[in-house]
């Protein structure tokens, strides 16, 4: 089976990151990825230290293996979750939505292993300055929170930009997409969308039918206007954010707040209609809900037939 640099740097079996989404992420999906031999993360997002904490020690309850905490850098506690992480011996954190680098000395110091998400060369070229172990090089094809750059034009800049592992993410739901982020010098992928259909991910399934059934062009980017664009399905709430973010009688602050718990409304009460359900545009390609460790492991095998059998295009 296919390992990498980041394999050993990490002691993970298999080079697969599990995104840290909000809503979605917990110990549950964290420790079945974790214990497939994956990196499982759990995900911070607004949490209260308290939170982080209980989830954090159920991982540790459910797998041995190492797992990570992604903190949302824009999140009201993240001064407090970035002491917490340092307090339980969080081995892995991997960071999104802003710069980490007022933290990275004291995580450093921790032993804590950073990898930050970055949109571009520069950011990338920064973390690394400050210490981080890998960078994860997301594409604005990915679900969520995105940059503007595609994954493809994005991985391969950020490989010969920085000396650190790569981690490719942003439209990767199978064997081809790991195949050819390795080719485009990748150490490993982040899979977000794939996971959401996760038999250990407990979502609620109004949610993963959204998945289960979307198009190619089912996803819509809204949030531009504000400085933080968001990938998620087309649906009431989507199409009615769109339409007022460029209502200039609409305010910044009434737009916050149209958007304020709507992930919630769709992972977890599993109302798809007014809610926000993040998905990737690589969601058509998601045909079955699976286990973690059967989704790796079909995953890295067609991964691995592919790369095997590359050398068919050369002559």
């Amino acid at each position: 089976m296919i390992k990498s640099q980041i394999c050993e740097l990490l002691n993970i079996d298999y080079p697969i990151f599990q995104g840290g989404m909000a809503w979605v992420a917990n110990a549950s999906l964290a420790s079945a990825v974790s214990e497939a031999g994956g990196l499982g993360i759990i995900a911070a997002m607004n949490s209260t230290k308290e939170q982080l904490r209980e989830e954090i020690r159920k991982v540790r309850q459910l797998t041995s293996k190492p797992f990570g905490v992604n903190i949302m850098l824009m999140s009201p506690h993240v001064d407090e979750i970035a002491r917490t992480v340092i307090e339980e011996k969080v081995p892995i954190v991997t960071t999104g939505a802003g710069m980490p680098v007022k933290y990275m000395p004291a995580w450093i110091e921790a032993g804590i292993k950073i990898i930050p998400v970055v949109p571009s060369t520069a950011i990338a070229k920064m973390v690394v300055r400050y210490g981080a172990s890998a960078v994860i090089a997301e594409g604005g094809e990915a679900g969520g929170h995105i940059g503007d750059l595609t994954t493809m034009t994005l991985v391969p800049q950020v490989c010969d930009a920085v000396s650190v592992p790569v981690i490719a993410a942003g439209g990767i739901a199978d064997g081809r997409g790991v195949a050819a982020a390795f080719m485009l010098g990748a150490s490993g992928v982040q899979l977000g969308t794939r996971f959401l259909v996760a038999k250990e991910c407990t979502i609620h399934q109004n949610y993963k039918d959204k998945v289960l059934s979307a198009k190619d062009i089912d996803t819509i980017v809204t949030g531009k206007r504000l400085g933080h664009p968001v990938r998620s399905l087309k649906n009431a709430f989507s199409r009615t954010f769109f339409s007022k973010e460029y209502d200039a009688s609409v305010s910044n602050e009434e737009l916050e707040a149209i958007g304020r718990g709507a992930l919630r409304k769709a992972a977890i009460d599993g109302d798809v209609t007014e809610g926000c359900v993040m998905l990737g545009q690589i969601a058509a390609l998601v045909k079955k809900e699976d286990t973690c460790r059967n989704i790796i492991i079909e995953i890295l095998s067609e991964a691995e037939r592919l790369l095997t059998g590359a050398q068919q295009w050369v002559k």
